[in-house]
């Protein structure tokens, strides 16, 4: 049974984290398995303190210094937690036999996502510009739009992300700027066009505001009531919205 590429490579194989854990198992020592899950050593450090930090209770334990960097092994928890990993290996393995299988489950994954982010647009990565120690990543949206979103280095990384893996752009609705129909972007910020849906106006406080994408996808932004009434905004007009690429949040299956 072989699985479609980008499944196998962004949804199959285990997360680093995950694979950490397997490597301290089978090694006992930070050095060695942050070697051979091809991690750096401060990498497995920070790895392993996201995943005590993540757990309910600790998944490994480890004894800084002494020979080959500090011990490490898994806790009984740590066991558990990697035994079911592996074992959902398996089942996704039985499950996601096709592509459209593995496109089913992407899809599933992201309306199970919960954040506190209004917007959330399911994209493609077409692109990454290193800039320094941030990396501009394009994406490509529903119904032929594009989105930039400005992540670190580090984080591009942790996502492991590449052309031709999905992701998840989140946008809170505040940092979301309205502009009148047919005025220019701030240049380098995301910017699109779209028509008012709804204006649902809150008795203290910004108003929010919907706007439908020619792509069907809906934007949630937030207006105090005098800039909706100086840009002319009303339902069924056209509006313009920007926000800069660092606004830009990304998630990736696990």
């Amino acid at each position: 049974m072989s699985l479609p590429t980008s499944l196998s490579q962004h949804m199959i194989r285990r997360p680093q984290r995950i694979a950490l854990l397997g490597h301290i198992a089978e090694q006992g020592s930070i050095t060695r398995a942050a070697k051979s899950a091809g991690l750096s050593y401060k990498a497995a450090w920070d790895a392993i303190d996201e995943l005590n930090n993540l757990a309910q209770k600790p998944l490994v334990e480890r004894s800084v210094g002494g020979k080959g960097g500090g011990g490490a092994k898994l806790t009984a928890e740590g066991e558990r937690v990697l035994r079911l990993y592996q074992r959902l290996q398996v089942l996704q393995a039985e499950v996601l036999g096709s592509a459209e299988a593995a496109s089913d489950f992407n899809l599933l994954g992201r309306l199970m996502l919960r954040t506190s982010a209004r917007n959330q647009l399911h994209g493609q990565v077409i692109g990454i510009d290193s800039h320094g120690r941030n990396d501009l990543v394009h994406l490509q949206l529903a119904g032929g739009l594009s989105l930039h979103a400005q992540i670190t280095h580090d984080s591009t990384q942790r996502l492991e992300l590449e052309n031709g893996v999905e992701v998840v752009a989140l946008i809170k609705a505040g940092w979301l700027e309205l502009l009148a129909a047919g005025a220019p972007a701030t240049p380098g910020h995301n910017y699109m066009s779209g028509t008012v849906d709804a204006i649902l106006a809150a008795e203290d406080g910004p108003s929010e505001v919907r706007i439908a994408l020619p792509s069907g996808q809906v934007l949630c932004a937030l207006a105090q009531p005098d800039a909706l009434k100086a840009l002319g905004t009303a339902v069924g007009k056209t509006v313009e919205v920007q926000f800069a690429p660092s606004n830009v949040l990304l998630g990736t299956p696990v």
